[in-house]
């Protein structure tokens, strides 16, 4: 029934563009004043007529693939939005991440030498008497050292101990050697929990008591780390500065 509908509107449609045609072929043309379209032209851009209750299901059937693209045209491409915005979202989160993880690993805020004051005054207190003990050496009373080295050194301090003052235990009892170190000042560099490093000043004397006492004087600085054990702070290396 649609297919012999759609001949009957094609076959009207022809009939009357023939008749317009014919008409325009027998009526001279008129002379065109330059204002709006020629009347005797047929236009084709003109919808044809179609009969009252007829619809032209043809013509509908043609126009729909058009009039659907032209909405998927207008209508937004909401998937690659959110995806942009997701991938935005993402790149946001990784800068904030890595942010906080450079502060938790910056030094400066784990350092908290400037901040706590009782633990700053704690670790200077005990390494600058541990400094004094395990670098002074008397002669007559070698044990007095090696206690000490004991009760304020642990680690690779013990090693650089030894190292240090090998000399000073080597000729002591010949020369009578009395080594005295005080610390004239120091510095808390870096606390961090039950770690801490110092910046020590010292100053050294070295008196010989054989047949001809003489004393001399030096002045020293060096760094050491230092760890909390047992509720006391232990010397557990020494910085010279020296390659």
């Amino acid at each position: 029934m649609s297919t012999t509908r759609h001949l009957v509107n094609r076959q009207r449609r022809l009939a009357t563009v023939a008749a317009a045609e014919r008409a325009a072929t027998a009526a001279p043309p008129r002379p065109r004043t330059g204002r709006g379209p020629d009347p005797e032209k047929p236009d084709a851009t003109r919808d044809t007529v179609v009969p009252e209750g007829e619809t032209d299901e043809e013509d509908e059937e043609e126009g729909e693939p058009e009039t659907r693209k032209a909405t998927a045209r207008r209508r937004p491409r909401l998937p690659a939005v959110l995806c942009v915005l997701t991938l935005l979202l993402g790149a946001v989160a990784a800068w904030a991440f890595t942010s906080a993880a450079s502060l938790r690993d910056d030094p400066s805020r784990q350092n908290t030498a400037l901040t706590d004051i009782s633990r700053t005054s704690e670790v200077k207190g005990q390494i600058t008497e541990a400094v004094g003990a395990v670098f002074s050496y008397d002669y007559a009373s070698p044990a007095k050292s090696e206690a000490a080295v004991t009760k304020y050194l642990t680690g690779k301090a013990v090693q650089q101990h030894e190292d240090m003052l090998a000399e000073v235990r080597a000729q002591a009892p010949k020369q009578k050697l009395v080594l005295t170190t005080t610390v004239t000042d120091s510095g808390v560099e870096m606390l961090d929990g039950d770690r801490a490093r110092l910046l020590i000043y010292a100053d050294q004397r070295n008196t010989r008591t054989g047949k001809s006492e003489e004393t001399t004087y030096a002045a020293a600085m060096f760094s050491v780390d230092a760890v909390r054990k047992g509720g006391s702070w232990r010397i557990s290396a020494i910085d010279t500065f020296t390659r």
